[in-house]
């Protein structure tokens, strides 16, 4: 590779020995030496493990064209940027080339003349492999001239015939050529650069301003789609669709412990935060038990997907409430409660989509969702009849009330009162700290009142549990 590296001209280049492969070969032999020395090729994906990477491995192996098929949050962007780790780290290029040429094979014809001319003495560069990659959302707005390319004035105006395929302006594909070429969102391009698109695969070449122009691209095209498009705003013309060797479905996180483990790889951190905060591992479930919740409701709108960033805005909040509480009260310790979950309804809103449109109908969705996920993940950690001491003393017409801005000191005093609940506060909140014993508390009582053992009252920001 030194020797590779260290090549100024083409002659230089083949006495290193160095051989060019087309880009499907390169990534699949690169993949097959991953695999071999069990690399992980895709940092950061979490759950696609048994199911959807396994699809990837298989279509890049094949050398096929790939389609990502899935609702919205559903990391299809982040996987198609992570190809890129399947790249030699640079390969060789013909210097000042726009499209990336070959020095053994240029296509373009600016190139050729040049080998033709210099020969051995031809320039190369060194390409590394983050400017190998290029993506483009879709939009309506997209010309031909974007992804293809167009006439370019100045060019002509300088002096050249239309027909000279050097008045050619690259559009971003050509420019990645021998790269990995990403359109998010592929339904959304207009049939007639999709059939320009298909034909670039299929025939390579390209037709502009009504004269043709060979253009054999080395690039590997990779798409995303929503579902929801080929219904609601466009669709995949039949030829491209086929072209595309491989369509990979993606999907939701299928368990609470990967949403879990993508929550807290991708939330918002600050390291200026001066406060300590602890999330307990409960609170954690609830939070994402809500957004599993939400995928099975009838009254969302599940064409358009809850997006696992659900789960992370909503981990986002009640982390952030739990610091402004204890910001106020004066603790040093943030921990989340059940009284933080109200405010979830801010973060979650925005992010589902209801069958039928009723500000008020949100909300009590949303908060029909809240119970749901507190009383399922109550009766994992507890049996309601094992709590049957804690219930009794309640009989005899004891009563705790909490409220979000109340201090963890208070709680601790209803602790030390009631017979046995300590114990069960330690088991679920795994510290003996003042503010994680609050939170549990809060979350056994809720829990006790969901599964009927205790009767709830609210009033003026506080909630008074008795029987």
């Amino acid at each position: 590779m030194s020797k590779q590296k260290q090549a100024t001209t083409l002659g230089e280049l083949k006495a290193s020995g160095y051989q060019s492969v087309s880009i499907r070969e390169e990534m699949r032999r690169n993949l097959i030496a991953m695999l071999r020395q069990k690399q992980n090729m895709f940092p950061g994906i979490i759950g696609f493990d048994e199911t959807v990477i396994p699809q990837i491995l298989n279509a890049i192996i094949s050398g096929q064209d790939i389609i990502f098929l899935g609702e919205r949050g559903q990391a299809k962007s982040r996987i198609m940027r992570s190809l890129i780790n399947l790249l030699d780290k640079e390969i060789p290029v013909v210097k000042g080339c726009e499209i990336n040429d070959d020095p053994f094979a240029p296509i373009c014809k600016g190139c050729q003349e040049r080998l033709a001319k210099e020969g051995d003495a031809l320039e190369i560069a060194w390409l590394p492999r983050q400017e190998r990659y290029g993506e483009k959302l879709a939009t309506p707005d997209i010309a031909i001239g974007d992804l293809i390319g167009d006439v370019d004035p100045i060019k002509v105006a300088e002096g050249r015939y239309l027909s000279d395929e050097l008045t050619i302006h690259y559009g971003l594909i050509p420019r990645t050529n021998r790269g990995i070429f990403c359109i998010n969102e592929l339904p959304d391009l207009t049939d007639r650069l999709q059939v320009g698109l298909f034909n670039l695969m299929e025939e390579s070449d390209v037709q502009i301003r009504g004269y043709r122009v060979r253009l054999p691209l080395d690039v590997f095209l990779v798409a995303s789609a929503n579902p929801e498009d080929y219904t609601n705003r466009g669709r995949i013309i039949t030829p491209l669709k086929d072209r595309y060797g491989a369509l990979v479905r993606t999907h939701y996180p299928t368990t609470i412990e990967d949403e879990i483990a993508i929550v807290e790889q991708e939330r918002r951190q600050f390291t200026s935060d001066e406060l300590e905060y602890y999330v307990p591992q409960y609170m954690k479930e609830i939070v994402t038990e809500v957004t599993h919740l939400a995928r099975k409701s009838p009254d969302i709108n599940q064409r358009s997907g809850v997006s696992v960033r659900t789960s992370i805005a909503n981990y986002e909040t009640i982390t952030s409430n739990a610091i402004r509480r204890a910001v106020i009260v004066g603790e040093k310790l943030a921990v989340p409660r059940i009284s933080d979950l109200p405010y979830i309804q801010s973060s979650t809103g925005g992010k589902v989509e209801l069958e039928t449109f009723e500000e008020t109908k949100e909300e009590k969705v949303i908060e029909g969702l809240i119970r749901k996920a507190v009383a399922n993940v109550f009766n994992r950690y507890y049996q309601v009849n094992e709590l049957e001491e804690i219930v009794a003393q309640f009989n005899g017409g004891f009563s705790i009330e909490v409220s979000e801005l109340m201090d963890a000191k208070t709680y601790m005093r209803y602790v030390k009162e009631m017979i046995g609940l300590i114990d069960v506060a330690k088991a679920a909140a795994d510290s003996e700290k003042p503010e994680a014993i609050a939170s549990a508390v809060e979350f056994i009582l809720e829990g006790l009142h969901l599964n009927r053992r205790l009767n709830k009252t609210e009033s003026k920001g506080k909630t008074v549990y008795r029987r």
